[in-house]
């Protein structure tokens, strides 16, 4: 058998502490917004898969430098291009009891890879899953597919007898209206179960005390609570209310950071704050009018009217990156050669408007979200006023993100304020398979807007079984050229990860914006 064919990928059990922590007392934080839901593929937002982790564990997981090591599967190997061998962790429960095998795993794959599942986009690669025997299961791939593991890392792994119990073998879907039990219930095997859940008020986590794993933290709950308004959510820092918030208002960083007790860490960030725009026939607030945005110049023109260094050092108050393309520095694909904005310029602006045959402008929607970004809200008013200046009208709505996700998911937006951090594969093809790519039930998953480009499909198709990663990170590159000069998107900046707490609190930060209380160690 061909070399490849019985790679080992990965095969050292989790390297754990010598000791175990002493036990604390509760870790209480907040943040702007609310779980969406406990369903894992019912959405694709990465602050809710942050909160599931807490309750749910992976096949492979992301450590404390996110590079990836074995979780519920302690080993893997390529019996062949197109199918992968993982060998699961013997002795694992449940939270409610039900012994971890490999029955669980192939539900929980149908369930993700169902047609039904919102979150399908994040294992396009899989279309199938086989049962080996009680510990050992296979997945069957479309193709070669090089990003797997950094796939699976965010595919919680749920209990098959528990969704038969409840009748949640199909997964819920927040764009559809889909409801199921775990919607608001969670049976995972992950360091803390979900004692209680009070929807837009608090989470309550007890310590998983048969975890399979050695807590590196020191915690017997976690109690996680939404804060929307930035003075209530600072002021219950300043209380000693929550021992945490993320993220810090930016205006508040240094008045909390000169605060006796409080610590501010900030780091950079890897999500990319961007507009989305509609490429259909006509936009929702110009109904049969053809559609100004299908032309390029019209594109380009919307970015040279925003003035993304004023956005920067007002809004964000110096702390976000200007970016001209749709991944971080840090992420696989970048390139500073794509990576520059167009030029803020108002005349430059009109005149590409008046070559499209919109001299006077247009109409058109822009919707945020005002609990899901730093900024969020401000920065669409700010936008709002910006295009105003070239005759842009803007039928401006902002709202919670738990109404805004499920409409831009439905294709109701015309202009809409969207983060992407290149979740959960950290690598720029996450950006082409869920956002460049057109949406055929395969690839496009968060391209509601009728976006279509060959060029882009076919270099995301070519991408995702490339194995040579030189050619295909060229790959990528050349799809976020094509963005670029095509103004598909209008990049805005790279937010900052900035989290305020109390000194008595020792959580590390990671640049996905991730909190995870596993780490955390909080003195008495």
């Amino acid at each position: 058998m061909k070399t490849y064919m019985k790679t080992l990928l990965a095969g050292l059990a989790v390297l754990a502490p010598l000791s175990t922590p002493a036990l604390a007392e509760t870790f209480r934080w907040a943040a702007s917004g609310d779980v969406i839901t406990y369903d894992p593929n019912a959405q694709v937002d990465s602050f809710t898969q942050s909160v599931q982790h807490m309750v749910f564990d992976p096949l492979v997981r992301r450590n404390k430098e996110l590079k990836l090591e074995p979780a519920l599967a302690t080993s893997w190997e390529i019996v062949e291009p197109t199918r992968w061998r993982f060998k699961l962790r013997q002795g694992v429960k449940f939270h409610e009891g039900q012994p971890f095998n490999a029955d669980d795993v192939v539900a929980t794959i149908q369930r993700q890879i169902d047609p039904g599942a919102r979150n399908r986009e994040n294992l396009s690669a899989v279309t199938g899953v086989e049962k080996v025997d009680d510990y050992t299961v296979d997945l069957i791939l479309r193709g070669p597919y090089p990003l797997l593991l950094n796939d699976l890392a965010a595919i919680y792994i749920m209990s098959k007898p528990w969704m038969v119990e409840h009748d949640a073998l199909k997964p819920g879907n927040t764009a559809t209206g889909v409801v199921t039990y775990a919607n608001n219930h969670a049976n995972g095997t992950g360091p803390f179960k979900l004692k209680s859940y009070e929807p837009d008020s608090r989470s309550v986590f007890e310590v998983n005390k048969e975890w399979w794993d050695t807590p590196q933290h020191n915690l017997t709950e976690v109690e996680f609570r939404p804060i929307a308004s930035d003075a209530t959510r600072v002021a219950a820092l300043l209380s000693g209310e929550v021992d945490m918030i993320a993220p810090v208002p930016l205006q508040d960083v240094d008045r909390i950071a000169a605060t006796e007790g409080l610590k501010v860490v900030q780091d950079p960030s890897l999500r990319t704050i961007m507009l989305a725009l509609n490429f259909k026939k006509e936009l929702h607030a110009a109904p049969g009018v053809p559609n100004p945005m299908l032309n390029v110049k019209v594109r380009q023109a919307l970015w040279h009217a925003i003035d993304l260094n004023t956005i920067q050092k007002r809004l964000m108050r110096g702390k976000s990156r200007v970016a001209g393309m749709l991944v971080a520095p840090a992420v696989t694909g970048h390139d500073d050669a794509i990576d520059v904005p167009l030029e803020y310029d108002v005349d430059k602006a009109k005149a590409l408007l008046a070559e499209a045959g919109y001299p006077d402008g247009f109409k058109t929607g822009l919707a945020c979200s005002n609990d899901r970004y730093i900024a969020d809200e401000q920065i669409c008013l700010a936008i709002s006023s910006m295009w105003a200046k070239i005759g842009v009208q803007v039928d401006l709505s902002v709202e919670s993100k738990t109404t805004y996700f499920p409409r831009m998911d439905n294709g109701e937006l015309d202009v809409y304020m969207l983060g992407w951090a290149s979740l959960p594969a950290m690598d720029g093809y996450s950006v082409l398979q869920a956002l460049l790519a057109t949406n055929d039930g395969t690839y496009g998953g968060s391209n509601p807007n009728g976006l279509s480009d060959p060029r882009i499909d076919a270099l995301t198709r070519s991408a995702s079984v490339e194995l040579d990663e030189t050619k295909r990170v060229d790959m990528l590159k050349e799809a976020f050229r094509i963005t670029h000069d095509e103004a598909l998107f209008i990049p805005l900046h790279q937010q900052p990860v900035a989290w305020a707490m109390s000194n008595k609190v020792d959580i590390p930060q990671f640049p996905d914006e991730y909190v995870r209380p596993w780490f955390a160690q909080v003195k008495k």
